[in-house]
């Protein structure tokens, strides 16, 4: 890969992983558990609150800190799916939170005391068409009473917090001035999970994401826990997507970057027919071409952070980020998997586990099919697809 950019924090990152070997991660998923402790060695470490200004207890880093944080855990071999929601979700807080909302949350979010990382959003019905969900908020006095259901609300157990989007205008309106587009009349509320009337259940899933499906029956939650303006949630929320993308295609350039390293080191080591398995092309090429495709995905994520840093607009760049990761990460497990032949399913080895988690990232949080159509309709000038 280039040089990389804030070596100390990388180094640190490191050795904090460096605590947490597979056998941690393998004997969490036989149990279907959440990683508390390697949560916690990260919350010390000031890693969570990588985005949270200093004013707020944080340690105010850039996005590309940020992202060469996650990109390091996933690199040493680690997951990082319960620290990157409580990065990209400040997102929404930071930028269009009250001030009270801000002194109330954030220091204790920076401290550990309170865990914002569930992401209310999609449902059942809706899926990546956000604009169409029905999760209902009507205004009673000084509350919204919230009813609906999540679905893929990962780690809502673990969570004390929950960024909630929700209606707050029919889901088929009166009349056309209720809302001038679809994509208005949602409000995003940060919802406490104490609430009366909220049920989590869990939602097992091929690897061990900590998932759930959340249900409101009538919740009752404070109207100053509305975040910005009423029916300006879905903005709020596109705002954060760009970082959540950028943060999501250093998870997978970290682990592109691990099975690259698996992966060649086994080929020179394991000796097939008197020769290392390294030395066929048909072994070097999948790795070759898999690392060359990081290389590449690594400029655009860089890219990306940059743009995003300096406040330029970075939507292009945050999703092909994404995608090219994504698949290069694929591509580098897939080459990994199979140069370890049968030991690759050995659960011993973790090819197998990181495989199945890195598959992941070209579903979500953005599927690669809607990023090619915003690439179409948004870069290239071509007709809505959808």
């Amino acid at each position: 890969m280039t040089v990389p950019d804030f070596p100390e924090i990388r180094d640190a990152v490191r050795r904090v992983c460096a605590a947490f070997p597979g056998a941690y991660w393998r004997d969490l998923e036989e149990a279907s558990a959440y990683p508390t402790a390697f949560v916690a060695a990260m919350t010390d470490a000031g890693f969570l609150s990588a985005l949270i200004p200093e004013s707020f207890g944080g340690t105010g880093l850039p996005l590309r800190a940020a992202a060469a944080i996650l990109e390091e855990i996933h690199a040493s071999g680690c997951n990082a799916a319960a620290c990157h929601a409580q990065m990209y979700i400040m997102g929404s807080l930071l930028r269009h939170g009250s001030d009270a909302q801000k002194q109330r949350y954030l220091p204790e979010i920076a401290a550990g005391r309170l865990r914002l990382q569930a992401f209310g959003v999609t449902e059942p019905t809706s899926g990546s068409d956000t604009t169409s969900l029905a999760t209902r908020a009507v205004k009673d006095g000084a509350h919204y009473v919230i009813t609906g259901q999540k679905v893929w609300t990962s780690r809502a157990f673990q969570s004390d917090l929950m960024l909630l989007l929700a209606r707050t205008t029919p889901l088929a309106p009166a009349s056309a001035s209720e809302v001038r587009k679809k994509s208005e009349g949602l409000s995003l509320f940060l919802v406490d999970m104490k609430t009366p009337g909220i049920t989590v259940k869990p939602l097992k899933a091929m690897i061990n994401h900590n998932t759930t499906e959340v249900f409101l029956d009538g919740a009752n939650v404070p109207a100053e826990n509305l975040i910005g303006q009423e029916g300006k949630g879905f903005s709020y929320v596109l705002d954060s997507m760009n970082a959540e993308r950028l943060l999501i295609a250093s998870e997978c350039l970290g682990d592109g970057r691990w099975f690259t390293e698996k992966a060649v080191a086994y080929a020179k080591e394991r000796q097939v027919f008197g020769r290392p398995i390294g030395q066929n092309q048909g072994v070097q090429f999948p790795v070759a071409r898999a690392y060359a495709e990081l290389r590449a995905a690594e400029l655009m994520v860089r890219e990306g952070c940059a743009l995003f840093d300096a406040g330029a607009p970075c939507g292009p760049e945050a999703n092909m980020g994404k995608m090219l990761a994504s698949e290069a990460s694929w591509h580098a497990a897939e080459a990994c998997l199979q140069a370890h032949g049968g030991f690759g399913f050995a659960r011993e080895y973790d090819i197998e586990r990181k495989w199945r988690e890195t598959r992941l990232y070209q579903i979500a949080p953005i599927s690669t099919n809607l990023i090619l159509s915003y690439v179409a309709e948004h870069v290239l000038g071509l007709p809505r697809s959808y």
